[in-house]
């Protein structure tokens, strides 16, 4: 066998997928040389045939030796457990103290267990954990939010940083999202599906992308608000300055931060001996310490010459978590360490009240968390789990009709091997952390769950390949969870997506996305909302895509002129008109609209008729982004820009308390509402 045939079938035994097919169903082979600089980035060299050989044994020695963690479905056919034999022996200990005996059948698997949970399994020899899982996750007739013979569910979105609420500093916060939930909760909506609050860099704050986390396992602390927990001990009033970046259309993050931290700062003087902090402390245990030390770390070392920098560049001794001289570091600055855990308690416990407020104004759901798909390499997590995820390998997306050059998300992900070895630790804990204050999450690109597209550290986005990951384990733990925590589930289905992915992530129990922009047949010819998938999420727009108003007025057109010049847009233009055409005319089909087209430059009849037609979709939930209920023009982000367009900037025009009462929104509203078909 030649070394590149070698190489290549060690990386198809690791997962790597050698061929695929693009977006225009073309068989595409991976390049060698992208395979090998994967395969070293997942713990396989693969430099020689030697090296090939070696990876090749270390894979076969890893599939014949039991995980720390099996999965099962309730009631179905147990797993073989790797490297046992046929008829050993075996017992169960269940969560309920129940223990079950019994040996493997003949073909070396465990009966059915009927009962759901993370159960001890122990042979003569060995033991590991079998998670026994539902069939389907959490369901929103689970949540009491839907029931036949009553209107299907129905809720709104919002970035949260743009959201407005007196005293807020010039950045959205949680306490004016539980302002929003509440007014939505009144009126009638099931859930209040929010942008990541995922932990960012207190030392960076011009790195504001809620998709690029520091961190997945604790929270964003800027968007903490502290009245929640103290009242009126904790409000703060604005100077001239703080009252103009109050009032701005646009946030100025790195400001905003510099105010924020500064009012968290004196909270912590007076409050750092509070019960609740400090039992909070000792539960969050040894991952929030980390996090902690690096926030302290990262903020430190910037105060020396005025930059952030990667932790691999840090001093000597900072790189690596576990070093005595990050353990002298936290002893000498223990109060600062202290700080930035107290304020993932404000955080944490703003994100309580949200839940907890939206759930008493009626929300059957409540917040809808948003899981980003991965974390900026230079993070927290990378920094504190270093073997959890992939180093010099970036995941984004292969080229198509969209993006022809390809995406670098500029992202790094768990690797497959460390997440087995882990018995999915690391998977669970980011499930945990998102579901510990929420009724349900969103899991963007959830086509991660079966297999991402790896870009070596270095080469452009279309020289990547595709990794599978564990689809089944992750699904059947997804739905486990999902019941623990009674959250339902979201999964981001759109792009390029895998053949037959849609139909099994709905078996179980996981609602795709189905977005007014992309439900055409191949004419172009809007698709009538009685035909949208059942097991999905109707939506008008995402913050990717150009607002329903935007749209009509042709706004992300004029960006797009703006950013990349005339070339192209005599065409994109045409073709913006003949397609609201096209969609008005769905509209009249769907009776969400009737009469003559608006023309473009006056869009309300147009997004009233779009919140109409998108609520009447059959699918099981209906969201719909404020941006939409508002008829706003401009879209949170613009993907393949960063500072050309003010992506994740925008602020809503109004303070959220009042912020639906307006009666062109609170109609649109009412109207969304009353299109919902009946279960």
């Amino acid at each position: 066998m030649s070394q590149d045939a070698a190489l290549r079938a060690l990386a198809a035994e690791a997962g790597f997928m050698v061929r695929w097919h693009d977006v225009h169903g073309m068989r595409r082979d991976v390049d060698v040389e992208t395979l090998r600089a994967l395969l070293t980035r997942i713990g396989l060299p693969a430099s020689d045939l030697v090296e090939i050989e070696e990876s090749r044994t270390l894979l076969a020695a890893e599939r014949d030796v039991l995980p720390p963690l099996l999965t099962a479905v309730r009631r179905s056919r147990g797993p073989r457990p790797p490297g046992r034999r046929r008829a050993e022996r075996f017992r169960l200990h269940a969560e309920d103290g129940k223990v079950i005996e019994g040996r493997l059948d003949d073909a070396g698997r465990l009966p059915a267990v009927s009962r759901s949970g993370y159960h001890r399994l122990e042979f003569d020899d060995a033991e590991t954990v079998l998670a026994v899982a539902p069939s389907r996750c959490f369901s929103l007739a689970d949540a009491g939010a839907e029931a036949a013979g009553r209107p299907l569910p129905w809720g709104l979105s919002a970035q949260v940083y743009g959201l407005r609420r007196t005293g807020d500093l010039g950045l959205g916060d949680l306490g004016a999202a539980a302002m929003l939930a509440e007014a939505a909760g009144r009126l009638g909506a099931a859930t209040l599906a929010i942008s990541p609050v995922h932990a960012l860099f207190a030392a960076a704050p011009d790195r504001f992308s809620p998709y690029a986390p520091s961190s997945r396992l604790f929270l964003n602390a800027l968007h903490a608000d502290p009245t929640l927990l103290f009242g009126g001990d904790a409000m703060t009033r604005a100077d001239a300055a703080g009252a103009e970046a109050q009032a701005a259309s646009l946030i100025d993050w790195e400001d905003a931060t510099a105010r924020r931290m500064t009012w968290f700062r004196a909270l912590f003087a007076r409050h750092a001996d509070d019960l609740r902090f400090l039992q909070f402390r000792t539960a969050q245990g040894e991952a929030l310490e980390r996090h902690a030390r690096f926030e302290a770390l990262s903020l430190h070392l910037r105060a020396r010459d005025g930059a952030f920098r990667h932790w691999r560049d840090w001093p000597a001794g900072y790189a690596n978590p576990e070093a005595p001289a990050v353990a002298d570091f936290a002893a000498a600055h223990a109060d600062e360490v202290a700080f930035h855990a107290f304020c993932q308690w404000l955080a944490d416990a703003s994100l309580a009240d949200v839940q907890r407020r939206a759930r008493a104004a009626g929300m059957t759901v409540g917040l809808l968390a948003d899981i980003a798909v991965g974390t900026d390499g230079s993070g927290s997590h990378a920094w504190s789990r270093p073997a959890d995820v992939m180093r010099g390998a970036a995941v984004g997306a292969p080229p198509d009709l969209f993006n022809p050059a390809g995406q670098d998300w500029g992202l790094t992900a768990f690797s497959p091997r460390a997440l087995l070895a882990g018995g999915y630790a690391a998977f669970l804990e980011v499930l945990r952390a998102a579901m510990r204050h929420a009724g349900g999450i969103r899991i963007d690109h959830a086509m991660g769950l079966e297999r991402l597209w790896l870009i070596p550290e270095g080469s452009p986005a279309s020289a990547g390949a595709y990794l599978r990951y564990p689809r089944e384990d992750l699904l059947r733990l997804l739905a486990l969870e999902s019941h623990r925590h009674r959250a339902v589930v979201i999964g981001e289905d759109l792009g390029t997506v895998p053949p037959g992915f849609r139909s099994r992530i709905g078996r179980g129990g996981i609602l795709g996305m189905r977005v007014l922009d992309f439900e055409r047949d191949a004419k172009g010819v809007p698709l009538p909302p009685r035909d949208w998938t059942r097991e999905a999420v109707a939506m008008t727009t995402t913050h990717d895509l150009a607002t329903i108003a935007g749209w009509w007025r042709g706004t992300d057109l004029a960006w797009r002129r703006r950013l990349a010049g005339d070339h192209g847009m005599e065409a994109a233009e045409a073709s913006r008109a003949a397609g609201r055409r096209l969609l008005w005319n769905g509209f009249r089909a769907s009776g969400a609209a009737s009469g003559e087209a608006p023309p473009p430059e006056a869009p309300a009849a147009a997004v009233d008729a779009a919140v109409a037609h998108v609520g009447s979709a059959a699918c099981r939930l209906a969201i719909l982004p404020i941006e939409d209920a508002l008829a706003l023009a401009e879209q949170p982000n613009i993907p393949g820009t960063t500072t050309e367009h003010p992506n994740w900037r925008r602020r809503t025009p109004d303070d959220a308390a009042s912020l639906l009462d307006a009666p062109d929104v609170a109609a649109r509203i009412a109207r969304f509402a009353a299109a919902r078909p009946v279960a």
